[in-house]
């Protein structure tokens, strides 16, 4: 009897198949792999990075009607020049607005007014709304509105267009987002001195209140004239500065306005990945498309600058870090979309084309891709049932060419198929393993300012989680009754059942982003189905090749769509907050763009001989990329590049009790740390002596005795942390609460007290209530959404106060209710903060000193405060 060996042999040339291929000498394994880091460096990072060449100002009369950066460049240039523009200030208030109006005035009087009509507004709103766990309340906040109207349209359908002026204290805001004004202006220009007319009248909304937070644009929205026409909306903001604007949310419900965006951007970059991490809050930011979708509502498209998120919100959010290439590349897009939807036949009703949610992405720039929600789940249905009957196909066939039972490779599919699904998680786990070890030793954000470290920290570790069971069952337990040409095949099968499950599955939930497996399975399904075709698949190991060219494509999407959102969420790690680690998010995208990218490529390694020496090669590359990172290299913070945030207060409290006495009086610095490192990298730098958590005060106090900024403060509060000092804060500026009268309503059903206050202080303040035990808040003059949601807005009560350029005193009245009637005790606590946020009000000498010793890579957001605690 011969051996099994010679038997397969036989049954080999029977066939005609050559099983017999022997694999590749190992040594070529590394150019396989750096063949596929240089197509990400040599094609997806030139791609990422190319804008187009910025259009010059004399050479405008050869390209009539087309966007010129040079000119939108000289605008930002003036607005750079004036500095920070808190809402409240008088740069922001009286400068900025008269240099809108002034260059409004200057397209005015270019414009052909023989088609088109201009009106212009200057809006002063006051109003309030509900923002998660705070009342937001503002008055005289600033809005410049424009409306140009085609004199030959009877449209009452307009196409809104806004951005904001406001910027955050220290920061000129010029890429967010006054780049964005600037924009918009050259957009106008183009728009009204165009010999082409249009269906639609179209408002640019430049609006003043975005950062307080979207106070402008809810002003607009709920109160302006013109808001109950706007139909469509181009929202633009920016959450860096530089690059290409990124198209995150669109509609919702109406993917015609996808169709716009295909039709006109001539630089597309989009996805719907992002849409669906911002809109489940994942992203620390925020923007005005929130309130027109809420309040209008109006669909419309958001677009926002993404790149250098390094130096969002600081001081070095400069002219600098804008390129020409950059301006022109949002110009070119808004301009074209803005021709496009102001013609838009859908904008006669708009209501009549809401179909759903879009899925939407861009190949790397080139192109745009959108189809419905609906026609992706058919896609994605259709593909992993196909792929599933493919695979089915080829296992049959291999069972025909080789002899053997059906039975036999499909024994041999189901243990790859668990191998995979290990392999699957073993490529998600070893990536958030690093960062768990790495958080652990505070070591975390070691990639925020050498971003490359994530190649060795996370991708490799995932990498070889992905192909570690197949190599090893491959390697280990070698089939003497399949070849191991078809034994690779049948990985590469293994994997692509198991995209189409997950396909399924995260198909049938709701999420579109399961659109990224379906294109793994599409490609997939291409390879096996030109192999099945050609007879490749059973010409040894000839089938790589197919394979290796059809995950090309893919191969550069993937890379190109992580590597998108690695640029945006790394600078994003030094502002996720106290309590999160920031490398599990960065270790979790890269492991989802390691396994996408490299899950038909990775396990090819077992075509070259010796392929657990590959894996300890990239364990060895893992292992040298630690010991940088864990040097001086790993250090997170660059000073001016990549800064390290520290936002803090410097506060002054008393506390007064019943009877008018005060009980505590004191000053010190409330720190609101942005990242997990808090004030270990300023040690050595700063006297930090006393720096405690606030756990003690939040038994005692309400919101722990803290004057919390927004929302976001006061969610964190509890992980604060306060610096006592001996010398007290000096507050520039007074804040004065007066209580005007007190009534006592006797009745026997429900016996109630009405107090009557006013409030003047500085341009933000903020009011918390706490009703004693035993007592009811019946009433009040603020809105009364918390109020009617007793489930939802329990109190301390947060009433934040933001003020425009009118600063005349607030009168409000609280109505309350107490079991057992009994008025002439305490019933509510009152704290009162004012935050001095503006870059003009005056730090002490004690402050000064403290800023002055932080190290170069800290940047301050900081302000002084005053709180005050009363008992009425």
């Amino acid at each position: 009897m011969g051996s099994p060996r010679n038997k397969e042999t036989l049954l080999c040339e029977e066939f005609k198949i050559d099983i017999q291929a022997k694999k590749l000498p190992w040594y070529y394994a590394p150019t396989y792999l750096l063949f596929w880091v240089g197509l990400f460096f040599a094609v997806v990072i030139p791609l990422f990075n190319y804008l187009p060449k910025g259009v010059k100002q004399e050479e405008e009369s050869t390209l009539p009607g087309t966007f010129v950066a040079q000119r939108a460049e000289s605008l930002l240039l003036q607005m750079d020049i004036m500095g920070p523009k808190i809402t409240g200030d008088y740069v922001t208030e009286v400068t900025m607005v008269q240099f809108l109006l002034d260059e409004i005035g200057k397209v005015r009087r270019e414009m052909r007014e023989d088609l088109f009509e201009m009106e212009v507004d200057v809006q002063r709103c006051s109003g309030s709304y509900l923002l998660w766990q705070m009342v937001n309340m503002y008055q005289g906040v600033q809005n410049v509105v424009v409306k140009l109207s085609p004199k030959s349209s009877n449209s009452s359908s307009y196409l809104l267009i806004n951005s904001h002026f406001d910027s955050k204290p220290t920061s000129r805001g010029t890429g967010d987002a006054e780049v964005m004004i600037a924009t918009m202006l050259e957009v106008l220009r183009l728009m009204a001195t165009s010999e082409e007319n249009f269906l639609h009248p179209i408002v640019f909304l430049f609006n003043g209140g975005e950062e307080q937070p979207a106070h402008g644009s809810h002003g607009f929205i709920t109160q302006h004239r013109w808001s109950a026409n706007c139909k469509a909306l181009i929202n633009l903001d920016s959450a860096g500065a530089g690059g290409r604007e990124l198209l995150f949310q669109g509609g919702p419900n109406h993917p015609w306005l996808m169709q716009h965006y295909k039709r006109s951007a001539r630089h597309p970059f989009a996805t719907t990945i992002a849409e669906e991490i911002f809109q489940a809050n994942l992203i620390p930011s925020g923007t005005d498309f929130v309130i027109f979708s809420d309040y209008g509502p109006v669909p419309g498209l958001d677009m926002a600058g993404c790149y250098n998120g390094f130096v969002y919100h600081t001081k070095f959010d400069r002219f600098s870090q804008i390129s020409r290439g950059s301006i022109q590349n949002t110009g070119d897009n808004v301009i074209s979309l803005v021709r496009s939807i102001a013609n838009a036949e859908e904008m006669f009703d708009t209501e009549a084309h809401s179909e759903g949610h879009s899925v939407f992405f861009d190949y790397l720039g080139l192109f745009f891709v959108y189809y419905t929600e609906s026609t992706g789940i058919i896609l994605n249905i259709s593909f992993s049932l196909g792929a599933m009957l493919l695979v089915c196909l080829s296992l049959w066939r291999m069972s025909k060419v080789s002899g053997r039972r059906i039975g036999t490779y499909s024994r041999a599919f189901g243990m790859q198929f668990l191998l995979a699904l290990l392999g699957l998680l073993l490529a998600l786990v070893f990536p958030i393993l690093m960062s768990v070890f790495y958080g652990l030793g505070n070591r975390t954000m070691s990639y925020f300012s050498n971003s490359w470290l994530i190649i060795g920290l996370f991708v490799c570790p995932s990498v070889i989680g992905l192909v570690l069971p197949s190599t090893l069952y491959l390697s280990l337990r070698p089939s003497e009754k399949i070849p191991h040409t078809y034994h690779l095949q049948i990985v590469g099968h293994a994997h692509c059942v198991l995209l189409a499950v997950l396909c399924i599955l995260v198909t049938a939930i709701g999420i579109r982003t399961a659109y990224l497996f379906m294109i793994c399975i599409f490609f997939y399904m291409a390879a096996l189905i030109i192999n099945l075709a050609s007879r490749l698949h059973d010409k040894g190991y000839l089938w790589c090749v197919m394979l290796g060219v059809c995950q090309i494509l893919p191969f550069l999407y993937f890379s190109y769509l992580f590597h998108t959102l690695l640029v945006i969420t790394i600078p994003m790690t030094s502002r996720n907050g106290m309590t999160i680690n920031p490398d599990m998010l960065i270790s979790l995208q890269c492991a989802l763009g390691s396994i996408l990218a490299f899950v038909f490529v990775a396990p090819l390694l077992n075509l070259f001989r010796r392929p657990k020496s590959l894996i300890g090669g990239l364990a060895l590359v893992m292992f040298i990329f630690c010991m940088i990172s864990i040097s001086e290299v790993g250090f997170p913070y660059r000073s001016k590049t990549n800064v390290m945030r520290l936002h803090f207060l410097e506060v002054h409290r008393r506390f007064y009790e019943y009877d008018g006495s005060i009980s505590l009086e004191d000053s010190g610095y409330y720190f609101d740390f942005q990242d997990s490192h808090l004030g270990n990298p300023l040690q050595g730098s700063v006297n930090l002596t006393g720096l405690t958590r606030v756990d003690d005060q939040c038994q005692r106090e309400m919101k722990c005795g803290m004057p919390c900024f927004n929302h976001r403060w006061c969610a964190t509060v509890k992980n604060a942390r306060w610096l006592p000092r001996e010398e007290p804060v000096v507050i520039p500026g007074s804040l004065v609460l007066n209580l005007l009268n007190k009534t006592v309503v006797e009745s026997v059903s429900k016996p109630r007290v009405l107090y009557e206050f006013r409030l003047s202080g500085p341009p933000r303040m903020s009011l918390f209530i706490k009703p004693l035990e035993g007592v009811k808040m019946l009433n009040w003059s603020f809105l009364k959404g918390m109020l009617d949601n007793p489930s939802i807005y329990k109190p301390p009560y947060h009433i934040f106060i933001g003020y425009g350029i009118d600063t005349s005193p607030i009168d409000f009245y609280l109505e309350l209710t107490k079991d057992g009637g009994n008025f002439h005790e305490p019933v509510f606590e009152l704290g009162v903060s004012g935050h001095y946020m503006s870059h003009l009000s005056q730090r002490d000498a004690t402050t000064q000193r403290f800023l002055n010793d932080l190290p170069d890579f800290a940047h301050p957001m900081e302000w002084p405060t005053s709180y005050d605690r009363y008992i009425f």
